[in-house]
């Protein structure tokens, strides 16, 4: 077929616009292939790689084998970089079909038609511009796409365990420096107990002391009280002996008085006797 061949976007006859990869025979239907290429057409190989991972057509596996075919050719036949891939086209034409037939009632039959497809996808170079958004797109991911072919689901897997191990690794760092904060919390407790404990034992100890103190000096004026007792007790016993010896020289001086006054009279009345005598 002579001229361009607009459906692989070339505009130029015998132009090759970009790398292709083809699956031919598909045991599928072209318009179902056609359904899930409209979707990836002018995506990044990335993007498409994603979008037919989670595409629930059956065919859509076929596709992004199709897609992965496509990369590999690009990235070692024609030294492309896989990160700077595109499809810039893709189609499905319509192959054999296998005729079969069904009996039906009255004794009739009806044709069944197996259809087949060739799926074609072609990948080409971004533009500077077009790679210029997607990294900056993929560095506020956080992430980078794997080279040699699209990212699989188990790359992305592996980013994203690596990222939740990251976080994980951080949460350990921020719950241990919690439980060692805990820990300096913790001891500054058992320390302020420590000293309340200290400090109430000082203060009964204290109160103790100042019971004590009163209960000495209870002591203290029982055993003076005690003292004086037995001082006054003494001073008791030896008052009447002294009292006793008083009357005794009281006695004795008033005989002697009474001895003395006799003499006296005595002598008065001799005296009287001699000068009535005389």
């Amino acid at each position: 077929m002579t001229g361009p061949k607009l459906n692989e976007k070339s505009f130029v006859a015998g132009e090759r616009s970009g790398t292709k990869a083809t699956a031919r025979y598909v045991r599928s239907s072209a318009s179902k292939a056609r359904a899930v290429l409209d979707l990836i057409r002018g995506l990044d190989v990335r993007s498409a790689d994603e979008v037919l991972q989670f595409t629930d057509r059956h065919i859509a596996r076929d596709v992004r084998k199709v897609l992965a075919s496509a990369v590999a050719n690009a990235v070692n036949n024609d030294d492309q970089d896989a990160d700077e891939l595109f499809v810039i086209a893709c189609f499905a034409d319509e192959g054999p079909t296998l005729k079969r037939f069904r009996p039906r009632a009255r004794g009739r039959a009806t044709r069944i038609n197996k259809r087949s497809c060739h799926i074609t996808v072609i990948v080409a170079r971004m533009s500077d511009d077009r790679i210029a958004i997607i990294q900056a797109r993929q560095e506020r991911a956080g992430g980078a796409t794997g080279r040699g072919r699209p990212q699989s689901s188990a790359a992305s897997r592996r980013a994203r365990v690596e990222r939740s191990r990251q976080q994980a690794a951080g949460e350990t760092d921020s719950t241990e420096e919690v439980l060692d904060a805990e820990i300096v919390d913790e001891e500054i407790d058992e320390v302020e107990e420590s000293t309340d404990v200290l400090d109430t034992d000082a203060v009964d100890s204290e109160i103790t002391e100042s019971a004590e103190a009163p209960e000495a000096d209870a002591t203290d004026d029982d055993a003076t009280a005690e003292a004086e007792a037995t001082a006054d007790e003494t001073e008791e016993e030896t008052a009447p002996e002294a009292e006793v010896a008083e009357d005794d020289t009281e006695i004795d001086v008033a005989a002697e008085g009474s001895a003395s006054d006799e003499a006296e009279s005595d002598e008065e009345n001799q005296r009287a006797d001699e000068e009535d005598q005389k």
